[in-house]
């Protein structure tokens, strides 16, 4: 008898919730995927693409040798080459010539040595990270307020709390865990929850009240708040003498306009008895706080209104950031941000310097701060950099001006990129590419929003010739001449390495200690639970500031004059306000999510969210295209008209690259304007102008293989059985058979329906029986059912395949909206106006929707509310 294999405790790759996942090796290599319910972060919950971990697997499109110059090559001569070039280079150059640019995808085990290598033996603090582009601003606040880089709070504080405030975060989709946690509080207890944002999100969902502020209008919000709390007299006289700073940010507040926001009163006069009358009250703060030319400034506005009413540091009480990438909080830990050391030591603090200089007897430590990411890109791009290391990361697709960054990285005199992936925007500049392990190969540590460190196991064994981030790294330092300093056997020596240097740095008066583990044996690392930190001799775990104590020299906080953003006047080449943002279902530029088929159901090209109003004006109609552009760079997205956003203000994601759409890179639209204290850049204001793109015909594709880039327009997603491709061009091709057969690289002969009268055209690809491949075209958007059309693929069941909808009694699913089941629009409208009194509950109890991961129970809520709303029409 077969003995039954045990699940791996390991941990979700995505968001900064940091799930606790089950991992099952599978008889054909795969895993099967559960939420593990001992993890306290998720207690067996997973969101939609955690539970899809499963389908991203697989070695199609990995990379699994090393690439010299496009041919492959062995470790050995590619370790060689990246260790002298980067020798000579500052041999020649100095340091300062050279720069990594990592990722919150690396473990902590990783990060910790691409630091070690880059600031303590090579000598220059040229190491940044794409974190840089999603909580640099929150770093900085917090260093300010507190003197170091601390997350006070614990994610129970949610449950808690009497009020939930969500500025500038979209939880539903982007945290979805946190969401549920937050939904079951308020089922439960009766949470109030409040959102700050300008655009309605799904989030919105289980708000008791919605401020749709003006965008950027945040720091002025919250001076308002402070200003009433002080006009309400609450702030305690113990309280504020634990403060340093405080009359001059009152005196900012005070001269705030409550009309600066752009809010009716009765909603902001609502908010401020809200907060003020609620003793346990967290605000939860993400990337539309940080994402600003003035997020630092924005996240001591609201760190303010908790110093200044002691609200910090207790039960269900202060200020949360929630970060965007599952080691975003890891890296921050070991110094991965250039204007930092490892354990929240200070690169400018001569004292700090010499201790990590002694303790990893380094030959020339970093003195000062390095370049961050959009200063390091410009340094590449007038040659101040020469040699560039990028690993697990994309920034040709996800940096600002991204053409120009790609640009830029091709011009280098030397790129290398650690990849898991073959083919990406970035992979393709590089001089030299290095395979490494994935999510599932890695061996290592991941610290979550609230400061949990846990274990991330290896579940399958590394593919091809990929090895782990860390050995690459140490095996190049090897080759630089310091073997001894990088002579780890296992991620479990980096680790105790990495603790025993946080002990150093808690007698320096760091908040970040976890030397309990500096002992931690091979067989201790692999048996570790997730813990908070601090876990030192001297304090275990738990929330930060309840007893008033600060990191400041003072041991007091510091509360922070914030003069509100002057907002930047409308310019007529570019008058619109480009917000970005996530989709529920895929993550970062989708090299991993995009390998899983019913990620891409929900939404599968990229769009153009744009308020009734402006698309009016520009004649923009529903599933239209607009051509988006500005000085930068220029997309062209699907036109969505809502009134989820403000006239003025429309949304795109930013998920897709030159792999996966035509045009759809909205990071080329984003400038390189970025906040002057945390160098993170505003991503949520790029300036742009909107016109229609002007197809003269619109195409729909499905085909058993890879579908080649045609047309004008295209958007590519996979499919249980192959590809779908959106599509348009402006103009005709000279014959539609020739198209198809290039869109698809058959040489069949297709069978062909025309309908000149409203110039149409339809071809289906039939081999033996079975549909191949099939191309709709229409002068409009085109209409037909999709999930009907994908699930022909690859079936004897063509009889009705160009008619474009199901034939017979068969019903036409639409739209995907419950991703984990696999359930559509359609079919939960019909239980809607069949079923009396339809409810959440009843809609999962009849077909599931809503029963698994809960990220689509948004949108099944207003479903149920726009068919009450018509019902009273």
């Amino acid at each position: 008898m077969q003995q039954a294999i045990s699940p791996i405790r390991t941990t979700c790759p995505y968001c900064g919730v940091g799930c606790g996942v089950l991992a099952t090796p599978l008889p054909d290599g795969g895993l099967a995927i559960k939420g593990d319910p001992d993890h306290p972060a998720n207690k067996g919950r997973l969101c939609v693409k955690g539970a899809a971990l499963g389908e991203t697997l697989g070695l199609k499109g990995r990379l699994l040798d090393p690439m010299i110059h496009g041919k492959r090559s062995g470790w050995d001569q590619a370790l060689d080459l990246v260790a002298s070039r980067f020798r000579e280079t500052i041999a020649a150059h100095g340091p300062d010539s050279v720069a990594f640019y990592v990722s919150g995808q690396l473990l902590t085990e990783d990060y910790y040595v691409a630091n070690k290598l880059m600031k303590g033996f090579i000598g220059s603090a040229n190491i940044d990270t794409n974190s840089r582009l999603c909580m640099a601003s929150s770093v900085a606040g917090h260093k300010r307020a507190f003197g170091t880089d601390t997350v006070p709070g614990l994610y129970e504080d949610l449950e808690c709390a009497d009020t939930v405030v969500l500025v500038g975060s979209n939880l539903a989709w982007c945290h979805p865990i946190l969401y549920q946690r937050l939904a079951a509080a308020k089922e439960e207890r009766g949470t109030r929850i409040v959102v700050v944002d300008p655009r309605r999100t799904a989030t919105c969902d289980i708000a008791d009240l919605h401020l749709t502020l003006d965008a950027g209008t945040d720091a002025a919000l919250f001076n308002i708040l402070l200003a009433e709390i002080e006009r309400r007299g609450l702030i305690d006289d113990d309280v504020a003498r634990g403060l340093d700073g405080m009359e001059q940010a009152l005196g900012a507040a005070r001269e705030t306009k409550a009309a600066a926001t752009g809010l009716p009163q009765p909603d902001l006069t609502r908010f401020l008895d809200i907060w003020t009358e609620s003793e346990r009250v967290v605000t939860v703060y993400s990337q539309g706080i940080n994402q600003s030319d003035s997020g630092t400034d924005k996240v001591n506005a609201i760190l303010n209104c908790h110093l200044a009413t002691g609200r910090i540091g207790r039960p269900g009480m202060g200020p949360f950031s929630v970060t965007g990438q599952p080691n975003a909080m890891g890296g921050r830990e070991v110094g991965g941000l250039a204007n930092m050391l490892a354990c929240h030591l200070d690169i400018e603090n001569a004292d700090h310097r010499d201790a990590v200089r002694r303790f990893w007897n380094a030959p020339r430590m970093a003195e000062k701060p390095g370049l961050k990411a959009v200063d390091m890109f410009r340094a590449v791009e007038d040659g101040r950099i020469k040699a560039l290391w990028i690993m697990g990361t994309n920034p040709a697709v996800s940096m600002p001006e991204a053409e120009r960054v790609a640009r830029a990285i091709k011009g280098c005199d030397f790129t290398v990129v650690s990849d898991i992936v073959a083919d990406t925007d970035t992979t393709r500049l590089a001089d030299v590419l290095l395979p490494a392990t994935g999510w599932a190969e890695k061996d290592g540590t991941v610290t979550n929003s609230e400061r949990r460190i846990s274990r991330q196991r290896r579940a399958l064994p590394a593919p091809g010739r990929a090895r782990d981030d860390w050995r690459i790294m140490a095996d190049v330092a090897g080759r630089m001449g310091w073997r001894d300093a990088f002579a780890w056997e296992t991620p479990a020596q980096i680790f105790a390495e990495h603790a025993a240097l946080s002990g150093i740095a808690g007698t320096l008066g760091s908040d970040f200690d976890i030397s309990g583990y500096r002992d931690a044996s091979g067989q201790d690392y692999d048996l570790m639970s997730p813990f908070l930190w601090p876990q030192s001799p001297a304090r275990r775990g738990g929330r930060f500031f309840g007893d008033g104590r600060f990191h400041t020299p003072s041991g007091r906080a510091r509360m922070v004059a914030v003069a509100p953003a002057i907002l930047r006047p409308v310019d007529l080449a570019a008058p619109f306000t480009l917000n970005t943002g996530r989709v529920r279902d895929h993550w970062h530029t989708m090299t991993r999510t995009g390998r899983a088929a019913r990620l891409s159901r929900h939404i599968a090209e990229p769009f153009l969210e744009i308020h009734p109003r402006d698309a009016a004006r520009l004649q923009l109609s529903p599933a239209s295209l607009a051509q988006v552009e500005n000085a930068q760079g220029r997309c062209i997205l699907r036109v969505l008209v809502t009134d989820r956003v403000a006239p003025g203000h429309p949304f795109a994601p930013i998920h897709w690259s030159g792999e996966s759409s035509s045009a759809g890179r909205v990071s080329a639209l984003v400038s390189e304007l970025a906040d002057p204290i945390s160098g993170q850049p505003a991503s949520k204001s790029a300036k742009v102008n909107i016109r229609a793109f002007r197809a003269v015909h619109y195409g729909f594709a499905v085909s058993r293989s890879a579908i080649s880039q045609v047309g004008d327009y295209w958007a590519f997603a996979r499919l249980p059985k192959g590809w779908q491709a959106e599509l348009a061009w402006a103009g005709t091709p000279r014959d539609w058979a020739a198209e198809a057969a290039a869109l698809f690289g058959l040489d069949c002969e297709p069978v062909v329906m025309r309908d000149s009268h409203h110039g149409t055209i339809r071809l289906a690809f039939i081999q033996d029986g079975v549909l191949q491949a099939a191309l709709f075209v229409s002068p409009e958007p085109v209409a037909l059912s999709r999930s009907h059309i994908a699930e022909a693929l690859g079936s004897s069941e063509t009889a009705d395949i160009l008619a474009g909808r199901p034939g017979g009694d068969r019903q036409d699913e639409g739209a995907v909206v419950c991703a984990c089941l696999g359930i559509g629009a359609n079919r939960i409208s019909r239980f809607i106006a069949t079923e009396q009194a339809a409810t959440l509950d009843r809609i999962g109890d009849a077909l599931g929707a809503g029963t698994n991961c809960g990220s689509c129970r948004p949108e099944l809520r207003r479903m149920l509310a726009e068919a009450v709303a018509a019902e009273t029409l």
